[in-house]
């Protein structure tokens, strides 16, 4: 029986366990990428192991996320950070470079290799044909130090695409058709492979596009084989070198299979509040628009932006339209000014925005009261772009450009012929915003600079036998981790400063929760299905675990997260039966006893509601490193314990 993709590179990684689906593995980490939301938390979390000098073949650090601003906060982590990469020996990629992803794909990733980024949309070096997944600052740390990182072995499903796109139709609109057909929870604990002659007809851009957006199905990661269109990218990179192809075999078993003839999709839209409302542009054409922003980790490649450049030239942006732009690196921008297509851009109206993640992540750009606001980003979840009652919909930069200059949304096929869309025989290359490591004699006289805003890790301590606590908040369905620890360029800022951040805890919804949890002392959340789902920011363990959250029970969890309670020494707990979670209410006393016991070698505990005497079973489903990580009190203390 031959190998998947997913399969030759886990195996040749290999470090603990065997690729036996739902079993717990370890893997040996070669690259890593950090993003100044969560590369502070992490490089805190790294300075604390103690490990002079990073260990993996690469490690990069990137500033893209917290670029606006408007106090000393951003500023000083961005200092921080700079320090601490060349002192552990780090590359520097600084404010201006780019998006972390975009960068990556383009100077980084390496076909075969495998990458940790504390940004769940680190999958989109899946373009490339390596294993990349987003993970909890601290799982990054631990890699950076030479340490494994563990997955639960995925499921690998494989989509075929077969055939190639229609004039004006992208790749933008396969993702969207997946999200569509398997939903947001539908890539919990797999691999999306994809496959057949159609993958043939796509670049690494619109490969890396695809595979960015699996994070959205909750997918551990997504992978396309590297082949000669990788060996196209690579050259015009000038990266030959790094090329290796990769491909499953013909006899490759797979779990699940789905196919995607790609000359029947038209374009598609991500309605109004979750990435897998999916419908047809044609269905929403003349929605009146307000605001159109083309960017983010999605779709911001040199491609990309030439096509929205092609739409744009000679034309006018709607005058009730706010158009907005971010290539995704200083190289993708510098190539649209010396082409002229920057020029064609701008003189049809166009906002040029610093080439960094910006409005994806509320930092900027909120749209008008009840606005309808059309971006090429990669989520759309309620608030996350700082107006609660705005419409957000997700579509190609295609669609994008024409309903910018329509003021409706529009079907794309309505340019009438397309004209090809090539990459580059050669990217322009000019590296000179990475800053090199300091060679390790020098590192010594390097000093690591912390500014007033940035505070140490929470305090944690080791598993009790015993919880009794209250229920401080119930939740319900497709909690995202920007309900639990939103973003904006208000909080943003506060990523290294828990204290400070947990106020703004499930703020979302319920404002009065970080008062209430804080009061209580101690206390336990309840939750609905996909509990976690969307960004993998560990601010969304690490807040609860600062207001005194012991346990979260719910009904199901997102990967990251549940991982990223685990390294909190937070206990991720589910129903054993749905329907006992509409047995507690809010406020309801709860215990869990006999835990130490339960944690060292149990699957399952029972809690009791003291308010009506219920007894309800819960699964405690751990592999034996995270029992001893919970024992322990968290991944920090645990790994702290090892290397004594």
């Amino acid at each position: 029986m031959g190998y998947t993709v997913t399969e030759k590179i886990l195996s040749s990684h290999l470090v603990e366990g065997s690729l036996e689906r739902g079993t717990e593995i370890g893997i040996k980490i070669d690259q890593t990428l950090t993003q100044d939301a969560t590369g502070t938390m992490a490089y805190i979390e790294y300075e604390a192991m103690g490990v002079p000098r990073v260990r993996t073949e690469r490690s990069v650090a990137y500033v893209d996320h917290n670029t606006l601003q408007t106090g000393f906060e951003n500023a000083d982590d961005h200092r921080f950070i700079g320090s601490v990469a060349k002192k552990r020996g780090i590359y520097f990629s600084r404010p201006g470079n780019g998006i972390c992803h975009q960068v990556h794909l383009e100077r980084f990733g390496i076909p075969g290799k495998t990458l940790i980024g504390s940004d769940s949309h680190t999958p989109t070096c899946g373009g490339l044909g390596m294993i990349a997944i987003g993970a909890g600052g601290l799982d990054v740390a631990v890699a950076m130090g030479g340490g494994t990182y563990y997955i639960t072995c995925p499921r690998i499903v494989r989509v075929e695409l077969r055939g190639s796109l229609c004039p004006w139709v992208s790749a933008k609109d396969i993702i969207l058709e997946v999200l569509r057909r398997l939903t947001v929870k539908g890539g919990v604990g797999k691999v999306i492979e994809y496959c057949g002659e159609g993958v043939k007809t796509l670049s690494v851009p619109e490969r890396a596009t695809i595979a960015n957006m699996g994070a959205e199905l909750g997918a551990t990661t997504s992978v396309f084989p590297s082949d000669e269109r990788t060996l196209e990218f690579l050259k015009a990179q000038g990266r030959e070198k790094d090329f290796t192809e990769l491909s499953a075999d013909s006899d490759a078993v797979y779990d699940e299979e789905l196919i995607i003839e790609l000359g029947e999709l038209e374009p598609l839209v991500a309605c109004p509040h979750s990435p897998d409302n999916v419908k047809k542009v044609s269905e929403l054409e003349g929605m009146k628009v307000d605001q159109v922003l083309i960017g983010s980790c999605t779709n911001s490649s040199l491609t990309d932006m030439q096509k929205v450049a092609y739409i744009l030239k000679g034309k006018t942006v709607h005058p009730d339209v706010s158009l907005g732009i971010a290539p995704g690196s200083k190289q993708v921008l510098d190539m649209l000014a010396r082409s002229g297509e920057l020029s064609d851009i701008i003189g049809a109206g166009a906002r040029i925005l610093e080439s960094a993640c910006g409005p994806c992540i509320g930092m900027g750009q909120s749209p008008n009261s009840g606005g309808v606001s059309l971006r090429t980003f990669n989520r759309n979840f309620l608030g996350r772009s700082g107006t609660k009652d705005a419409g957000i919909y997700l579509l190609s930069p295609e669609t994008a450009a024409i309903s910018a200059l329509r003021g409706v949304i529009t079907d794309p096929r309505r340019l009438g012929s397309m004209p090809s869309f090539t990459l580059p025989e050669k990217y322009l290359i000019n590296d000179n915003m990475v800053t090199l490591p300091a060679e390790p004699e020098e590192c010594k006289s390097v000093e690591v600079l912390k500014g007033p805003n940035i505070k140490d890790y929470p305090k944690t301590s080791p598993l009790e036998d015993a919880i009794d606590a209250v229920c401080s908040l119930k939740t319900g369905d497709n909690i995202t981790t920007d309900h639990i620890m939103p973003a904006g360029s208000k909080i943003l800022p506060l990523r290294s400063n828990i204290p400070e951040i947990s106020k703004h805890c499930f703020e979302v919804v319920d404002p009065g929760f970080p008062e209430r949890a804080l009061s209580l002392g101690k206390s336990i959340i309840v939750g609905g299905a996909n509990y976690g789902q969307g960004s993998s920011r560990e601010h969304a363990a690490l807040a609860p675990l600062y207001l005194g959250v012991k346990a979260v029970v719910v009904k199901s969890f997102a990967r990251i997260h549940r991982a990223n309670l685990v390294n909190a020494g937070i206990l991720p707990l589910t129903f054993e039966n749905e329907s006992d979670y509409d047995k507690i209410s809010q406020g309801d006393r709860l215990s869990l006893d006999g835990l130490l016991d339960a944690v060292a070698k149990g699957d399952s505990i029972v809690m009791t509601d003291r308010e009506n005497g219920t007894r309800i079973p819960l699964r405690l489903e751990l592999s034996e490193r995270e029992r001893k990580i919970l024992a322990a009190g968290g991944l920090l203390d645990y790994t702290r314990t090892k290397a004594r």
